[in-house]
């Protein structure tokens, strides 16, 4: 991919993190002295990523100021404050701002210790076109910190990747950063939806797969998870 560019999910209302997104959006609560979103676009930054649309909704005045700041030249908002689209809708409204290569989609929360290489960087290289409209990073449920939920995915040998059995664990959640052809948001609903819509169009045209995570997922979704999520963090330098 000649310019990388990623689509930063920002335009969330947090509700989880309620009472501290009453007075910040959750992308500029801070974890481990700095704010979530500057630790995706830490993680963007090292896996090359030279451009970034960043959608904004509640207090959208506060996160263009943060992203102006921290990325300034390399940024363009794609304005929802008229309408909150969800994941896969407010990726729809800025595909005219994407170009027409693949891009990385990721959730300004996403939040990862790293193992021994760049997990961005080993997504973007294994996307393969031929075999696939996007690829998404997995992370080991039951090694996920913060996280109580019951998974996402399983993954093939091959890395295809297929939804969870009903009343079962899922061995992967999904960890909130993924790369996109364009070309898997054809015929994409109108107005809001999830990116599941779109997961699980590929998943039934065995062109989604999937990546494990070199490392520990810190699943920050409420003010609780914060100190787990920075006693991780501080582990991990030890």
């Amino acid at each position: 991919m000649s310019e990388l560019v990623a689509m930063v999910l920002a335009a969330g209302r947090g509700s989880r993190m309620r009472p501290l997104s009453a007075m910040a959006p959750k992308p500029l609560i801070e974890v481990a002295g700095k704010a979530l979103i500057d630790h995706v676009f830490d993680r963007l930054d090292a896996a090359g990523v030279s451009r970034f649309v960043v959608n904004v909704h509640y207090l959208p005045d506060l996160i263009e100021v943060h992203v102006r700041r921290r990325v300034d030249g390399r940024v363009t908002i794609s304005d929802e404050r008229e309408a909150l689209l969800e994941t896969g809708g407010g990726v729809v409204k800025a595909l005219p701002l994407l170009g027409d290569a693949p891009f990385v989609v990721a959730n300004s929360d996403t939040f990862w210790v790293e193992g021994a290489s760049n997990n961005l960087a080993r997504l973007v290289a294994a996307f393969d076109p031929a075999r696939m409209d996007g690829i998404v990073l997995c992370a080991p449920t039951v090694d996920a910190v913060g996280y109580d939920g019951h998974g996402d995915f399983e993954l093939t040998p091959d890395g295809r990747v297929s939804r969870r059995v009903e009343r079962t664990i899922a061995p992967f959640v999904y960890a909130g950063c993924a790369v996109f052809s364009p070309s898997a948001f054809a015929d994409a609903p109108d107005g809001r939806f999830s990116l599941n819509v779109i997961f699980d169009r590929l998943i039934g045209e065995g062109r989604l797969y999937g990546l494990r995570l070199d490392g520990i997922w810190l699943h920050v979704g409420t003010p609780e998870a914060i100190g787990q999520a920075e006693k991780a963090y501080r582990n991990s330098a030890a």
